[in-house]
Protein backbone atom coordinates (compact mmCIF):
# COMPACT_ATOMS: atom_id res chain seq x y z
CA UNK A 1 0.00 0.00 0.00
CA UNK A 2 2.57 2.31 -1.22
CA UNK A 3 0.09 4.77 -2.20
CA UNK A 4 -1.38 5.24 1.25
CA UNK A 5 1.15 7.72 3.38
CA UNK A 6 1.30 9.47 6.91
CA UNK A 7 1.71 13.26 5.81
CA UNK A 8 2.11 15.74 8.84
CA UNK A 9 0.62 12.88 11.30
CA UNK A 10 -2.80 12.33 9.00
CA UNK A 11 -3.10 9.58 6.30
CA UNK A 12 -3.02 10.23 2.68
CA UNK A 13 -4.56 8.26 -0.43
CA UNK A 14 -2.70 9.41 -3.54
CA UNK A 15 -1.29 12.80 -1.36
CA UNK A 16 -5.36 13.25 -1.21
CA UNK A 17 -5.96 13.33 3.26
CA UNK A 18 -8.51 10.60 4.25
CA UNK A 19 -10.30 13.12 6.38
CA UNK A 20 -10.91 15.60 3.51
CA UNK A 21 -12.40 12.39 1.42
CA UNK A 22 -14.53 11.57 4.71
CA UNK A 23 -15.86 14.73 4.65
CA UNK A 24 -16.92 14.90 0.96
CA UNK A 25 -18.77 11.50 1.35
CA UNK A 26 -19.20 10.83 5.23
CA UNK A 27 -18.66 7.45 6.81
CA UNK A 28 -17.89 4.32 6.49
CA UNK A 29 -16.59 4.20 3.05
CA UNK A 30 -14.13 2.21 0.79
CA UNK A 31 -11.55 3.98 -0.31
CA UNK A 32 -9.01 2.74 -3.26
CA UNK A 33 -5.86 3.92 -5.03
CA UNK A 34 -6.30 3.56 -8.54
CA UNK A 35 -2.43 3.54 -8.75
CA UNK A 36 -1.52 1.07 -6.34
CA UNK A 37 -4.34 -1.37 -8.23
CA UNK A 38 -2.95 -0.72 -11.58
CA UNK A 39 0.71 -1.32 -10.56
CA UNK A 40 -0.65 -4.75 -8.91
CA UNK A 41 -2.44 -5.49 -11.82
CA UNK A 42 0.43 -5.17 -14.13
CA UNK A 43 2.64 -7.25 -11.71
CA UNK A 44 0.02 -10.21 -12.26
CA UNK A 45 -0.66 -9.99 -15.57
CA UNK A 46 3.35 -9.02 -16.32
CA UNK A 47 4.57 -12.39 -14.87
CA UNK A 48 2.43 -14.78 -17.48
CA UNK A 49 3.37 -11.83 -20.74
CA UNK A 50 5.56 -14.63 -22.46
CA UNK A 51 2.34 -17.11 -23.04
CA UNK A 52 -0.94 -16.76 -24.34
CA UNK A 53 -3.17 -15.98 -21.55
CA UNK A 54 -6.19 -13.85 -19.98
CA UNK A 55 -6.35 -11.98 -16.36
CA UNK A 56 -9.75 -12.30 -15.77
CA UNK A 57 -10.22 -10.27 -12.01
CA UNK A 58 -12.41 -12.20 -9.56
CA UNK A 59 -15.34 -9.97 -9.18
CA UNK A 60 -16.24 -11.92 -6.25
CA UNK A 61 -13.54 -9.78 -4.50
CA UNK A 62 -14.58 -6.64 -5.51
CA UNK A 63 -17.26 -6.00 -7.65
CA UNK A 64 -17.17 -1.91 -7.70
CA UNK A 65 -17.72 -1.07 -11.00
CA UNK A 66 -14.61 1.65 -11.06
CA UNK A 67 -12.24 -0.86 -10.29
CA UNK A 68 -13.96 -3.45 -13.12
CA UNK A 69 -13.71 -0.81 -15.54
CA UNK A 70 -10.17 0.41 -14.50
CA UNK A 71 -9.12 -3.37 -15.03
CA UNK A 72 -10.68 -3.20 -18.45
CA UNK A 73 -8.95 -0.25 -20.01
CA UNK A 74 -5.47 -2.48 -18.71
CA UNK A 75 -6.95 -5.50 -21.02
CA UNK A 76 -8.13 -7.61 -18.36
CA UNK A 77 -11.49 -9.50 -18.05
CA UNK A 78 -13.48 -10.11 -14.91
CA UNK A 79 -14.79 -14.09 -13.55
CA UNK A 80 -17.94 -13.44 -12.24
CA UNK A 81 -20.18 -15.96 -10.43
CA UNK A 82 -23.99 -14.04 -10.86
CA UNK A 83 -25.80 -12.31 -12.69
CA UNK A 84 -25.56 -8.99 -10.56
CA UNK A 85 -21.76 -9.71 -11.47
CA UNK A 86 -22.11 -9.70 -15.25
CA UNK A 87 -24.19 -6.93 -14.89
CA UNK A 88 -21.71 -4.43 -13.37
CA UNK A 89 -18.52 -6.65 -15.85
CA UNK A 90 -21.26 -5.21 -18.63
CA UNK A 91 -21.22 -1.99 -17.50
CA UNK A 92 -17.52 -1.41 -16.34
CA UNK A 93 -17.11 -2.06 -20.54
CA UNK A 94 -15.60 -5.21 -19.52
CA UNK A 95 -15.00 -7.48 -23.14
CA UNK A 96 -17.75 -10.27 -23.30
CA UNK A 97 -14.81 -12.25 -24.66
CA UNK A 98 -12.70 -11.88 -21.46
CA UNK A 99 -15.67 -13.14 -19.11
CA UNK A 100 -15.72 -16.54 -17.74
CA UNK A 101 -19.03 -17.29 -15.37
CA UNK A 102 -18.29 -19.68 -12.32
CA UNK A 103 -20.28 -20.70 -9.55
CA UNK A 104 -22.46 -23.78 -8.19
CA UNK A 105 -26.21 -22.08 -8.41
CA UNK A 106 -26.10 -20.44 -12.30
CA UNK A 107 -29.87 -19.76 -12.78
CA UNK A 108 -31.50 -20.27 -16.20
CA UNK A 109 -32.42 -16.60 -16.35
CA UNK A 110 -28.90 -16.11 -15.87
CA UNK A 111 -27.44 -18.51 -18.26
CA UNK A 112 -29.45 -16.94 -20.46
CA UNK A 113 -28.02 -13.45 -20.15
CA UNK A 114 -24.63 -14.75 -20.29
CA UNK A 115 -24.76 -16.36 -23.56
CA UNK A 116 -26.78 -13.34 -24.74
CA UNK A 117 -23.73 -11.21 -23.73
CA UNK A 118 -21.41 -13.59 -25.69
CA UNK A 119 -19.32 -14.58 -22.90
CA UNK A 120 -15.86 -16.72 -23.13
CA UNK A 121 -17.55 -19.47 -21.28
CA UNK A 122 -19.93 -20.75 -18.53
CA UNK A 123 -17.38 -22.57 -15.93
CA UNK A 124 -20.53 -25.65 -15.36
CA UNK A 125 -20.21 -27.54 -11.99
CA UNK A 126 -22.88 -30.27 -12.25
CA UNK A 127 -24.46 -32.45 -14.41
CA UNK A 128 -27.63 -31.17 -13.50
CA UNK A 129 -26.05 -27.61 -14.51
CA UNK A 130 -25.15 -29.17 -17.93
CA UNK A 131 -28.77 -30.17 -18.93
CA UNK A 132 -30.04 -26.63 -17.85
CA UNK A 133 -27.09 -25.06 -20.28
CA UNK A 134 -28.03 -27.42 -22.86
CA UNK A 135 -31.90 -26.54 -22.35
CA UNK A 136 -31.70 -22.54 -22.41
CA UNK A 137 -29.17 -23.15 -25.53
CA UNK A 138 -31.48 -24.93 -27.10
CA UNK A 139 -34.49 -22.37 -26.94
CA UNK A 140 -32.23 -19.71 -27.66
CA UNK A 141 -30.84 -21.96 -30.85
CA UNK A 142 -27.34 -21.68 -30.17
CA UNK A 143 -24.37 -23.43 -28.82
CA UNK A 144 -23.10 -22.54 -24.93
CA UNK A 145 -19.55 -22.30 -24.75
CA UNK A 146 -18.15 -24.17 -21.48
CA UNK A 147 -15.93 -25.10 -19.22
CA UNK A 148 -15.85 -28.11 -16.66
CA UNK A 149 -14.76 -27.53 -12.82
CA UNK A 150 -13.18 -30.16 -11.96
CA UNK A 151 -12.46 -31.17 -8.50
CA UNK A 152 -9.01 -32.27 -7.61
CA UNK A 153 -8.74 -33.10 -4.17
CA UNK A 154 -6.37 -31.32 -3.12
CA UNK A 155 -5.82 -29.64 0.50
CA UNK A 156 -5.34 -25.53 -0.50
CA UNK A 157 -3.77 -25.21 3.51
CA UNK A 158 -6.36 -22.26 3.90
CA UNK A 159 -9.24 -21.48 6.45
CA UNK A 160 -11.73 -24.40 5.73
CA UNK A 161 -14.23 -22.13 4.88
CA UNK A 162 -12.47 -20.95 1.43
CA UNK A 163 -11.32 -24.76 0.75
CA UNK A 164 -12.89 -25.23 -2.72
CA UNK A 165 -10.92 -28.07 -4.30
CA UNK A 166 -11.25 -31.20 -1.63
CA UNK A 167 -13.76 -34.09 -2.62
CA UNK A 168 -15.77 -32.98 0.57
CA UNK A 169 -16.49 -29.17 -1.05
CA UNK A 170 -19.71 -28.36 -2.77
CA UNK A 171 -17.61 -27.26 -6.20
CA UNK A 172 -16.92 -28.47 -9.48
CA UNK A 173 -17.43 -32.10 -10.54
CA UNK A 174 -15.08 -35.09 -8.92
CA UNK A 175 -11.90 -35.52 -11.10
CA UNK A 176 -12.35 -39.54 -11.45
CA UNK A 177 -15.82 -38.59 -12.78
CA UNK A 178 -15.22 -35.30 -15.27
CA UNK A 179 -13.97 -38.08 -18.00
CA UNK A 180 -17.76 -39.54 -18.43
CA UNK A 181 -19.43 -36.05 -17.99
CA UNK A 182 -17.14 -34.50 -20.86
CA UNK A 183 -17.77 -37.40 -23.44
CA UNK A 184 -21.87 -37.16 -22.61
CA UNK A 185 -21.55 -33.33 -23.32
CA UNK A 186 -19.44 -33.99 -26.32
CA UNK A 187 -22.84 -35.42 -27.84
CA UNK A 188 -25.45 -32.78 -26.98
CA UNK A 189 -25.84 -30.62 -29.98
CA UNK A 190 -26.05 -27.41 -28.27
CA UNK A 191 -23.17 -27.43 -25.94
CA UNK A 192 -19.30 -26.59 -27.26
CA UNK A 193 -16.48 -27.68 -25.20
CA UNK A 194 -14.02 -25.19 -24.81
CA UNK A 195 -11.82 -25.86 -21.52
CA UNK A 196 -11.40 -26.84 -18.21
CA UNK A 197 -11.62 -25.60 -15.03
CA UNK A 198 -9.90 -25.74 -11.37
CA UNK A 199 -10.24 -23.28 -8.18
CA UNK A 200 -8.60 -25.23 -5.18
CA UNK A 201 -9.44 -22.24 -2.89
CA UNK A 202 -8.62 -18.00 -1.42
CA UNK A 203 -6.07 -16.88 0.54
CA UNK A 204 -3.67 -19.62 -0.54
CA UNK A 205 0.44 -18.94 0.65
CA UNK A 206 1.98 -21.77 -0.59
CA UNK A 207 2.78 -22.58 -4.59
CA UNK A 208 2.62 -26.22 -4.12
CA UNK A 209 -0.93 -26.60 -3.73
CA UNK A 210 -1.86 -24.88 -7.07
CA UNK A 211 1.32 -26.84 -8.66
CA UNK A 212 -0.31 -30.57 -7.16
CA UNK A 213 -3.36 -29.44 -8.53
CA UNK A 214 -2.39 -28.34 -12.06
CA UNK A 215 -0.48 -31.47 -12.75
CA UNK A 216 -3.91 -33.62 -12.14
CA UNK A 217 -5.63 -31.45 -14.28
CA UNK A 218 -3.12 -31.65 -16.93
CA UNK A 219 -2.86 -35.10 -16.64
CA UNK A 220 -6.88 -35.24 -17.14
CA UNK A 221 -6.41 -33.16 -20.07
CA UNK A 222 -4.23 -35.84 -21.94
CA UNK A 223 -7.28 -38.52 -21.25
CA UNK A 224 -9.52 -36.03 -22.74
CA UNK A 225 -6.98 -35.70 -26.07
CA UNK A 226 -7.23 -39.61 -26.60
CA UNK A 227 -10.81 -39.57 -26.81
CA UNK A 228 -10.60 -36.55 -28.97
CA UNK A 229 -11.82 -33.74 -27.21
CA UNK A 230 -9.43 -30.98 -27.69
CA UNK A 231 -9.47 -28.10 -24.93
CA UNK A 232 -8.14 -24.63 -25.95
CA UNK A 233 -8.48 -22.93 -23.01
CA UNK A 234 -7.04 -23.91 -19.06
CA UNK A 235 -8.81 -21.79 -16.40
CA UNK A 236 -6.34 -22.16 -13.56
CA UNK A 237 -8.91 -20.03 -11.13
CA UNK A 238 -7.22 -17.81 -8.36
CA UNK A 239 -6.31 -17.79 -4.67
CA UNK A 240 -3.03 -16.32 -4.89
CA UNK A 241 -3.09 -14.62 -0.90
CA UNK A 242 -1.81 -11.21 0.30
CA UNK A 243 -0.24 -10.39 3.83
CA UNK A 244 -2.85 -9.95 6.88
CA UNK A 245 -0.69 -10.73 9.72
CA UNK A 246 2.77 -11.87 9.24
CA UNK A 247 1.79 -14.39 6.20
CA UNK A 248 4.37 -14.49 3.61
CA UNK A 249 2.65 -15.56 0.00
CA UNK A 250 4.46 -15.98 -2.75
CA UNK A 251 5.11 -13.11 -5.14
CA UNK A 252 2.78 -13.14 -8.06
CA UNK A 253 6.19 -14.19 -10.26
CA UNK A 254 7.06 -16.68 -8.48
CA UNK A 255 3.52 -18.25 -8.12
CA UNK A 256 3.84 -17.84 -12.50
CA UNK A 257 6.93 -19.37 -12.64
CA UNK A 258 5.89 -22.69 -10.72
CA UNK A 259 2.38 -22.59 -13.30
CA UNK A 260 4.44 -21.95 -16.53
CA UNK A 261 6.94 -25.12 -15.35
CA UNK A 262 4.22 -27.68 -14.85
CA UNK A 263 2.02 -26.28 -17.92
CA UNK A 264 5.15 -27.06 -20.51
CA UNK A 265 3.52 -28.96 -23.58
CA UNK A 266 -0.04 -27.65 -22.96
CA UNK A 267 -1.24 -25.91 -26.01
CA UNK A 268 -3.69 -23.93 -24.09
CA UNK A 269 -4.95 -20.18 -23.49
CA UNK A 270 -4.35 -19.97 -19.88
CA UNK A 271 -7.24 -18.15 -17.78
CA UNK A 272 -6.55 -16.39 -14.34
CA UNK A 273 -8.68 -15.34 -11.90
CA UNK A 274 -7.06 -12.98 -9.23
CA UNK A 275 -8.76 -11.75 -6.87
CA UNK A 276 -7.39 -10.12 -3.48
CA UNK A 277 -4.01 -10.26 -4.42
CA UNK A 278 -4.85 -7.04 -6.55
CA UNK A 279 -7.57 -5.47 -3.93
CA UNK A 280 -6.49 -6.64 -0.76
CA UNK A 281 -3.79 -4.49 -0.09
CA UNK A 282 -5.03 -1.39 -2.25
CA UNK A 283 -7.71 0.08 -0.19
CA UNK A 284 -8.60 0.70 2.95
CA UNK A 285 -12.21 0.83 4.57
CA UNK A 286 -12.74 4.50 6.74
CA UNK A 287 -14.89 4.42 9.52
CA UNK A 288 -15.83 6.79 12.69
CA UNK A 289 -15.51 6.40 16.37
CA UNK A 290 -18.87 6.95 17.42
CA UNK A 291 -18.34 5.97 21.24
CA UNK A 292 -16.05 4.34 23.62
CA UNK A 293 -16.86 2.43 26.93
CA UNK A 294 -14.69 0.81 29.40
CA UNK A 295 -16.10 -2.03 31.98
CA UNK A 296 -14.78 -5.35 32.08
CA UNK A 297 -13.31 -4.04 28.79
CA UNK A 298 -12.61 -0.87 26.51
CA UNK A 299 -14.87 -1.00 23.38
CA UNK A 300 -14.78 1.28 20.82
CA UNK A 301 -17.78 1.63 18.79
CA UNK A 302 -17.50 2.89 15.14
CA UNK A 303 -20.31 3.20 12.10
CA UNK A 304 -18.65 0.33 10.29
CA UNK A 305 -19.93 -3.22 11.20
CA UNK A 306 -19.86 -6.75 9.68
CA UNK A 307 -21.83 -5.98 7.28
CA UNK A 308 -18.78 -3.81 5.84
CA UNK A 309 -16.23 -5.54 6.44
CA UNK A 310 -17.37 -9.72 7.24
CA UNK A 311 -14.28 -11.43 7.41
CA UNK A 312 -13.45 -10.64 11.43
CA UNK A 313 -17.01 -12.41 11.67
CA UNK A 314 -16.82 -14.91 9.61
CA UNK A 315 -13.29 -16.22 9.58
CA UNK A 316 -12.12 -14.62 12.87
CA UNK A 317 -9.72 -12.77 10.26
CA UNK A 318 -7.14 -10.40 11.06
CA UNK A 319 -7.22 -6.79 9.26
CA UNK A 320 -4.79 -4.11 10.38
CA UNK A 321 -6.39 -1.22 12.01
CA UNK A 322 -5.17 2.28 12.63
CA UNK A 323 -5.61 6.02 13.16
CA UNK A 324 -5.95 8.44 10.04
CA UNK A 325 -4.32 11.29 12.20
CA UNK A 326 -1.94 11.21 14.84
CA UNK A 327 -1.03 7.71 14.65
CA UNK A 328 1.65 7.61 17.39
CA UNK A 329 -0.61 8.37 20.10
CA UNK A 330 -0.45 5.98 23.25
CA UNK A 331 -2.64 2.59 22.70
CA UNK A 332 -4.64 0.42 25.16
CA UNK A 333 -6.26 -2.92 24.52
CA UNK A 334 -9.82 -2.81 22.82
CA UNK A 335 -12.59 -4.24 20.96
CA UNK A 336 -12.99 -2.60 17.46
CA UNK A 337 -16.86 -3.22 17.46
CA UNK A 338 -19.73 -1.46 15.24
CA UNK A 339 -23.69 -1.04 15.41
CA UNK A 340 -25.32 -4.11 14.34
CA UNK A 341 -27.53 -6.12 17.58
CA UNK A 342 -24.97 -9.12 17.16
CA UNK A 343 -22.41 -9.76 19.14
CA UNK A 344 -20.86 -11.60 16.49
CA UNK A 345 -20.43 -7.83 15.18
CA UNK A 346 -16.88 -6.73 15.44
CA UNK A 347 -13.88 -5.45 13.46
CA UNK A 348 -10.80 -6.49 15.98
CA UNK A 349 -11.10 -8.26 19.44
CA UNK A 350 -8.52 -7.62 22.18
CA UNK A 351 -6.44 -5.39 20.16
CA UNK A 352 -3.76 -3.00 21.19
CA UNK A 353 -5.31 0.30 19.51
CA UNK A 354 -4.60 4.07 19.70
CA UNK A 355 -6.34 5.63 22.17
CA UNK A 356 -9.56 7.23 20.37
CA UNK A 357 -12.40 9.48 21.12
CA UNK A 358 -16.07 9.62 19.19
CA UNK A 359 -15.61 11.59 15.55
CA UNK A 360 -12.14 10.02 15.19
CA UNK A 361 -11.77 8.20 11.83
CA UNK A 362 -9.58 4.24 11.57
CA UNK A 363 -9.04 3.36 8.54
Amino acid sequence: MHDFQYKNDTLQCEDVPVPAVAAAVGTPFYLYSAATLTRHFAAFDRAFADIPHITCFAAKSCANIAILRLFASLGGGTDIVSGGELFRARTAGVDPAKIVYSGVGKTAVEIREALLAGILMLNVESEQELAQIQTVAAGMGLKAPVSFRVNPDVDPKTHAYISTGLAKNKFGIPIGEALRVYLAASKLPNIEIKGVSCHIGSQLTLVSPFVESLAKVKRFIGQLAEQGITITHLDLGGGLGIRYNGEEPPEPAEYAQAIKQELAGLACTLVLEPGRVLVGNAGALVTKVLYTKEGLKKFIIVDAGMNDLARPSLYDAFHHIQAVEQPGREQAVADVVGPICETGDFLARERAMPNVEADDLLA
